[in-house]
């Protein structure tokens, strides 16, 4: 593709306070990711300056959505909701998917609860893991087309999930996969990719989350404290950022 890349953030949730207060949303989360993988690329095509023309549709409460033709991928962000649900909006935005996976020029990227719903509109089954959550940051053991998309052998991406693809759809290539989640991420040359983890993520969003969840009661002690221990590691948050404008890219 040629930039601009206009890219259309499709934000299926909102953040919680500190991170709404910083970003505004989800949208802005995704918009300092793609600019800090743009400069990280060195590709003088895009950059934190120019070359990205990233819009925000609020598929949740608005159920707003892109024409096609006036844009050239979509970015579907995570979400606290279940994929798997059937919820009016749930439903629109799986539709939305498998019309955009019947043409072959608006390329689809999926995070987390959007790489979840890409695998739905594709037929995937998705549902709870029987292996619980898996939060912060973790390694994702990339397969070989990983390894050549996101450059490294080992992926240390922040996590927070439940739900997973249980099993690869027709036509995709596989990228990684962790202890907890044998789907990571999926991958079809010029059509779309998708990670579970959040690149998007930094040490301060993942604690506000951890911190949230905890005094709610969803995280018990030993799964909070185990993914406190590791929140402030190294991630590669920046590396899959440049590695979807390379996707996006790409001819």
């Amino acid at each position: 593709m040629k930039p601009p890349l206009r890219i259309a953030i499709l934000e299926c949730d909102t953040p919680l306070d500190q991170t709404r207060e910083k970003y505004g949303g989800y949208g802005g989360v995704f918009k300092a990711l793609l600019h800090a993988g743009a400069n990280a690329l060195g590709d003088e095509r895009v950059s934190a300056e120019g070359g990205l023309d990233i819009s925000t549709w609020d598929v949740v409460n608005k159920q707003d959505y892109p024409d096609h033709d006036e844009i050239d991928a979509i970015l579907i962000t995570g979400s606290r909701f279940n994929s798997f649900d059937n919820d009016e909006w749930i439903l629109k935005l799986v539709s939305y998917t498998e019309q955009l996976l019947k043409q072959d020029r608006v390329r689809i990227i999926g995070v987390c609860y959007g790489h979840q719903i890409v695998g739905r509109a594709m037929g995937a089954p998705v549902g709870r893991s029987d292996k619980g959550w898996e939060a912060s940051v973790t390694l994702m053991k990339l397969s070989e087309k990983g390894q050549a998309l996101y450059r490294k052998e080992i992926l240390s991406i922040h996590q927070m999930h439940r739900d997973v693809v249980k099993s690869y759809p027709p036509g995709v290539e596989e990228l990684g996969s962790s202890p907890r989640c044998d789907v990571q991420g999926m991958y079809a040359k010029n059509r779309l990719m998708t990670v579970q983890g959040h690149p998007e993520f930094n040490e301060q969003i993942m604690r506000e989350l951890l911190e949230s969840r905890h005094f709610q009661g969803i995280f018990d002690d030993k799964l909070y404290d185990d993914a406190m221990s590791r929140v402030a590691n190294h991630h590669d948050g920046v590396i899959v950022g440049a590695a979807f404008l390379r996707f996006l890219l790409d001819d």
